[in-house]
């Protein structure tokens, strides 16, 4: 079990924005609608990358922040693993790497079972660290915390979660995540992972700028492709 108290993070030992930068300096050209994007040029060891979301789960249902914390698969959360499997089968992975959180890992290793595949798990691929607004509501945010997600709006790449993470330390996370996968030798792996470390993810194969990747969504369920 990924533990509370391993994924809370020191802010001050995070690697520093120009270490960012260094992941998203190259952009590549756009891919046509429907087709997998192509990997930049920075990650030449992969022939294609699979990213794919956890399935739904009870928080997600309720509109809590989970961030660190877990909540198990809602019924359609197992569906959303079950469907991942088949549409997983059609390609030709070579590994499959995980977030060490509890609906990831399921999801992953129900993939890993249908497909007689071991999950490796990567612990930079956990989802941004949301400290002391994990566990809650939006509402409930706004009434402990007034003002203080229409700050985060006003700047959501740097914008760091009080006692967690910014998108901005994550993508150097997510990075970080993507060369470990390349140092294993897969040349085809799936990521499964989060919707907000996936747009970290996202960005550094893709080559985006921060408010581009922000943009972009990873819905349960479905694949997005990188080759």
């Amino acid at each position: 079990m990924y533990s509370h108290a391993r994924a809370l993070r020191s802010c001050a030992s995070l690697p520093t924005t120009a270490a960012v930068a260094r992941w998203h300096d190259r952009r590549v050209s756009s891919s046509p609608p429907g087709s997998p994007t192509r990997l930049r040029s920075a990650w030449p060891s992969f022939e294609q990358v699979i990213l794919a979301r956890h399935g739904e789960t009870e928080w997600n249902v309720l509109g809590r922040r989970q961030g660190q914390y877990d909540s198990p698969l809602t019924a359609a959360g197992h569906s959303h693993a079950q469907h991942l499997a088949a549409l997983v089968a059609e390609e030709n992975i070579d590994g499959i790497f995980s977030s060490p959180l509890g609906r990831a890992l399921t999801t992953a290793r129900t993939i890993g079972d249908a497909l007689g595949l071991e999950v490796t798990v990567v612990e930079d691929l956990a989802e941004v660290h949301h400290g002391d607004l994990g566990g809650l509501s939006n509402e409930e945010i706004s009434v402990r915390f007034p003002g203080l997600l229409e700050q985060r709006r006003s700047d959501l790449y740097q914008w760091r979660f009080p006692n967690g993470e910014s998108y901005e330390d994550v993508a150097v996370r997510a990075a970080s995540a993507l060369q470990r996968v390349a140092d294993s030798g897969s040349r085809r792996p799936l990521l499964v992972a989060h919707e907000m470390v996936g747009r970290m993810i996202i960005m550094a194969l893709e080559g985006l700028e921060p408010s581009a990747a922000l943009a972009r969504g990873l819905p349960h369920g479905q694949l997005v492709r990188f080759s």
